[in-house]
């Protein structure tokens, strides 16, 4: 029954088998302990990282006027502890109030009818030499045609998250923005929650106590999800995944 099948197919199959026999070998030497946590590591080291480009003014370079202790281009007479250098850190306060309502409903309808026949002389002598009895000329075609169609869509979306979570900044871009990045793991029992926070931010916004809100997050990333024995019980087995892809009913 297989070799029946198409050789893609039966490719992606097989490659399924083997991803999801890996997984469970992992997972069968890992039973009755706890989800390891991720090493500390470096953002900018990890696969598929790359560094904020962004559209920048021309740099100016800074001089001092004349019996002068202030610098060209400072914000600040006095120097603080707040986040300004690669490797600095500071709070995000990440809040997450959401909620959606919206309700569609489309109607549309159709009918037609047309008819084609054939009267007059033409019509009695198509009727007396070349059709039955029971046909007439005049009535040689008829079309109807009804077409309905009826939609509703509703959605209805809350979602609340309030947590704080420290990040480091990776990257001062050419204006003095900063790129930041936190990674929060908290495990419990046999749960991680994982939590992440990326994105730009202006030194300006950052609060006198190294604190910054997630509304004034530019391009900002905000991931937050867990893995474990609840989660792995939540998702459907990768035979079920692999099958939602490849059938097409």
């Amino acid at each position: 029954m297989l070799t029946s099948l198409p050789r893609h197919l039966f490719a992606s199959i097989a490659l399924s088998a083997l991803a999801a026999g890996c997984g469970t070998a992992d997972k069968l030497a890992n039973v009755g302990q706890q989800p390891a946590l991720n090493a500390i590591q470096d953002p900018t080291t990890t696969p598929g990282y790359r560094p904020v480009q962004m559209p920048m003014p021309d740099p100016q370079q800074a001089h001092y006027n004349p019996n002068s202790l202030w610098q060209s281009g400072s914000r600040a007479f006095f120097k603080d502890q707040r986040a300004s250098q690669v490797g600095d850190i500071l709070t995000v306060v990440v809040t997450i109030d959401d909620q959606a309502e919206i309700a569609n409903k489309t109607e549309r309808s159709r009918s037609e009818s047309s008819g084609a026949g054939v009267g007059g002389a033409l019509g009695t002598a198509i009727d007396t030499i070349f059709l039955p009895a029971s046909v007439a000329a005049s009535d040689l075609a008829n079309t109807n045609s009804n077409s309905s169609f009826e939609g509703d869509g509703s959605v209805d979306r809350n979602e609340t998250l309030q947590t704080s979570v420290a990040a480091v900044v990776t990257q001062v871009l050419p204006n003095g923005n900063l790129v930041i990045e936190g990674r929060q793991e908290v495990r419990v029992n046999f749960e991680v929650r994982e939590l992440i926070v990326a994105g730009i931010v202006r030194p300006e916004d950052i609060t006198a106590n190294n604190r910054i809100g997630s509304e004034q997050i530019a391009e900002a990333r905000i991931g937050y999800g867990g893995r474990g024995q609840i989660s792995d019980v939540q998702q459907p087995r990768v035979g079920n995944q692999v099958l939602d892809i490849l059938l097409p009913f």
